[in-house]
């Protein structure tokens, strides 16, 4: 199968947002997934979409595979107690991305991206290693049936994790998803409000690990993820 990642969703300039690029290839073995991301997914170009004879999805591009998935039972991190909606607010007030972003432009989390074009998700810090915000869902990123693509969903709980693991640092090394691991439990629609909450876990070496997840304003969990960062060689 053919599939293409848009430039709306970039997350670098020339590059797929890593949490939608690892969605689309999610998608092929029903949403529940790790992916692990071998080379910056291309913009606006063919790429095959296969499930080998082993299970393993892949994207390939002239040759290369961009990234490969397999199902995953888990285990999946328990997060943190979800602040309260008032926390929340004042946290994004405070997102780290507002004084200084490596990638603007992100899809997820760029302070450059308008309400109605990316999705504005500014993670600011609740407590220690903690960080929250808001997701206004726009109705542009619902399917005919006006619920979330999987791609979105795992693009709204990707970055989260990325300033939860700098949160606090004395430098902020940059940083690229290398792993993300994920699931969702409940449909999102157009029109809704949701929680994304990221948690850092650990550190070796080069590799920050770190978990997000999405709620309901409520408070139920919609869906979770585990991620593996990697610090771009000469920042940490």
């Amino acid at each position: 199968m053919t599939v293409v990642i848009p430039a709306r969703f970039r997350g670098p300039t020339q590059s797929g947002n890593g949490g939608y690029s690892c969605g689309l290839l999610a998608e092929a073995l029903g949403g529940v997934a790790e992916v692990t991301l071998r080379a910056p997914p291309p913009l606006d170009t063919p790429l095959h979409r296969t499930i080998g004879d082993d299970g393993v999805a892949r994207l390939v591009h002239d040759g290369q595979t961009i990234a490969e998935a397999k199902r995953t039972d888990g285990p999946w991190p328990a997060p943190p107690a979800v602040p309260d909606v008032e926390t929340i607010a004042a946290a994004e007030h405070r997102y780290a991305g507002h004084r200084a972003h490596d990638y603007p432009e992100c899809f997820a989390c760029g302070p450059a991206r308008a309400a109605d074009d990316g999705l504005c998700i500014f993670s600011g810090p609740v407590a220690d290693g903690v960080v929250a915000a808001r997701w206004h869902v726009d109705a542009s990123l619902a399917g005919a049936d006006c619920r979330v693509t999987t791609p979105v969903l795992w693009a709204a709980i990707d970055c989260a994790g990325y300033w939860a693991a700098v949160e606090g640092l004395p430098e902020r090394p940059r940083m690229l998803l290398g792993r993300m691991a994920a699931r969702f439990t409940a449909p999102v629609a157009a029109g809704d409000t949701c929680i994304v909450l990221g948690w850092r876990e650990r550190i070796d070496g080069r590799k920050h690990h770190a978990g997000t997840a999405l709620f309901g304003m409520q408070g139920h969990c919609l869906g979770q993820s585990r991620q593996t960062w990697i610090a771009l060689r000469g920042d940490g």
